[in-house]
């Protein structure tokens, strides 16, 4: 079987029973594709719909988050953690305006170029926001090709350039049905090839699956051990955020002492989203979302 078969039943499958996801709906603009792929970073879907829907009610295009401050993006991006997504999205939509009129820009070398945009998100928005072809990698396409062609049981914990290059390969000349292909390769190691329990009997090129054929089983643990949340800076760190979205303007750091027992933790954690520019000072005492006031570097992060 050639290349461009493996992409094509791929397509075919995805465009029988791909979910029904608002982003992919007929019309949807270049700028809520982006917003999408910065959201769905290491975070589920069913946890980015609702807040894509609000974040593009509230900014439908990148001039209407440009002209807000960084600490109501920051409220707006509510608990989809990793909130320091929501300030280089903020950045990315200032660079738009700045840069290109207000228009997300269609030449992956300007879409590299802004903030917080890297390989992944550039080629995702170029492929799917402008119909481009471009290997579109994440861990979900990374594991469909090195099951398929290498006939290995699963990817590495990192995106490699070899991985672009195989992924490269299986993409359809045309750029059209390559943005198809993109985008169903990816569903498909969402959905049927996934990483612990594979529904290989559903897959549209088990015949042709190099693993399949290979009989060799899923690896029985992670690739990556998860994380440790619990007691970890970073459960204080959203604690302390969880309290500076509520209110607007400064708080005392005595409210904010009132969040975690351990003063030694909780001052690394208050100043880690200092240094990350989520946090400032806000006077001698007290702090507040990065932008919802005049800085004052005098507050005392020690405790």
């Amino acid at each position: 079987m050639t290349q461009p078969d493996f992409a094509t039943l791929v397509s075919r499958w995805f465009q029988q029973h791909a979910r029904d996801l608002p982003w992919r709906a007929p019309g949807v603009t270049p700028w809520a594709i982006l917003v999408s792929e910065v959201m769905l970073q290491q975070t589920p879907v069913v946890r980015v719909v609702p807040a894509w829907q609000a974040w593009l009610a509230r900014w439908p295009d990148p001039a209407a988050l440009a002209a807000d401050t960084p600490a109501e993006a920051i409220r707006m991006w509510g608990r989809l953690g990793y909130p320091r997504r929501a300030v280089r999205l903020r950045e990315c939509a200032v660079a738009i305006v700045d840069r290109h009129g207000g228009q997300v820009p269609d030449r992956l070398e300007q879409l590299l170029a802004l903030p917080g945009v890297g390989t992944y998100t550039a080629r995702a928005v170029a492929a799917f926001a402008y119909g481009q072809r471009h290997p579109v990698v994440d861990t979900n396409v990374r594991r469909v090709v090195c099951r398929a062609v290498a006939g290995e049981p699963d990817a590495g914990p990192v995106t490699r350039p070899a991985d672009l290059v195989a992924t490269e390969e299986l993409l359809p000349v045309e750029p059209a049905a390559a943005a198809l292909a993109s985008a169903a390769f990816m569903e498909l190691g969402a959905v049927i090839c996934t990483a612990r329990s594979p529904r290989c009997t559903a897959c549209p090129v088990e015949s042709v699956c190099a693993w399949r054929a290979s009989g060799q089983e899923a690896p029985a643990g992670p690739t990556r051990r998860p994380q440790r949340y619990a007691g970890t800076d970073r459960q204080v760190r959203g604690l302390l955020l969880g309290v500076l979205r509520e209110t607007t303007g400064p708080v005392p750091h005595q409210r904010l002492d009132q969040v975690w027992t351990d003063d030694v933790q909780r001052a690394r954690a208050l100043a880690g989203l200092v240094q990350d520019g989520l946090v400032e000072p806000a006077g001698a005492d007290s702090f507040r979302l990065v932008g919802d006031g005049p800085s004052h570097p005098t507050a005392d992060l020690t405790t």
